[in-house]
């Protein structure tokens, strides 16, 4: 090989080895943050609010940042120390970031959550998570 040839090649591979890095790395799956929250009733025991607290935070799933809702109630498991069965109605939400959580927090329908769904609840505990 030429020396022109071998500087061209090297050029050209090291090019195209950039941007199978760039491909690689901006086709690596982003780690999603996870936020979970726990409703206490106002007034515990009753199905009644429980459900219109389910209906509630189902509205919150036309949030276009969020990319998956599971809305939950106490399951009738094996009653443990480490298992705290104190709550009624969770959210699980993941986002694909902090920037979707923010714009899910300041977004008019969970705006609307909070003030036609509030006077459900006595407490309310959130866990945010970025996945490891």
């Amino acid at each position: 090989m030429k020396k022109s040839n071998r500087r061209s090649f090297l050029t050209a591979a090291t090019l195209v080895g950039t941007g199978v890095v760039a491909n690689v790395i901006a086709a690596a799956p982003k780690k999603q943050l996870v936020h979970h929250v726990f409703f206490w009733l106002k007034n515990p025991g009753s199905v009644a609010d429980r459900d219109k607290l389910v209906e509630g935070v189902k509205t919150l799933s036309k949030i276009e940042t969020i990319r998956k809702l599971h809305v939950g109630v106490l399951a009738s498991t094996e009653k443990r120390d480490v298992v705290d069965t104190s709550w009624d109605v969770s959210e699980l939400m993941f986002f694909d970031d902090t920037a979707g959580q923010k714009v899910y927090q300041d977004h008019p329908i969970h705006q609307e959550f909070i003030k036609n769904y509030s006077h459900l609840w006595s407490k309310v505990v959130v866990y945010d998570a970025m996945e490891a």
